[in-house]
């Protein structure tokens, strides 16, 4: 397994060591082991898995403290790009984005600790995406950005996504400076 650091602090590319034969593949998908060594203390306590059709775009969500989320995402069936926004007031590169293609295929996984805003476009049909969570959902602690708010420019690739209506409602980057929904 090779751990692949970013310039945004605690955000990892993990990719796999697969083993393939005639009958397949192998590969370990998480070492806890491994992970401590980066992100030591660091717990999963919930698992979701999500399927979209092609052109679905879920996010920028995040949950604020103490019930802010570390995500560990991969794609079981299909592709997507995943984006992240960090939301971490002390970073430099508070307000950036990065973006990383992650599909079935290539087995990348992405791991997005707690200050960053998360979503996702599926660029396949019946894409499966799954991801393990550092803490649980809660309802009134959950933020979102708008998709595709202006100052933050992210390059979807898609026109016109398939959205939710609590997707399609959500505020600003600023807004969201303003109302003190940062880390």
């Amino acid at each position: 397994m090779k751990i692949i650091k970013t310039d945004f602090e605690g955000l990892l590319i993990i990719e796999p060591e697969v083993y393939e034969d005639e009958r397949g593949y192998f590969f370990e998908s998480f070492r806890d082991d491994v992970f401590q060594k980066y992100h030591p203390g660091v717990k999963f306590v919930q698992e979701n898995e999500s399927k979209s059709s092609k052109h679905t775009l879920r996010g920028l969500h995040y949950q604020m403290p103490p019930y802010a989320q570390g995500k560990l995402i991969r794609v079981v069936q299909g592709e997507v790009l995943d984006i992240v926004v960090d939301l971490r007031k002390s970073s430099p590169y508070f307000g950036k984005i990065f973006g990383l293609r992650i599909s079935a295929a290539n087995k990348l996984q992405l791991y997005i600790p707690e200050g960053f805003a998360h979503g996702f476009v599926s660029l396949e049909e019946n894409t499966i995406f799954q991801y393990k969570c550092t803490n649980y959902y809660h309802k009134n602690s959950e933020r979102a950005i708008h998709w595709n708010d202006p100052s933050l420019n992210i390059p979807w690739g898609v026109e016109n996504p398939v959205i939710s209506a609590k997707d399609r409602s959500a505020g600003s980057f600023e807004d969201a400076v303003k109302e003190g929904n940062i880390f």
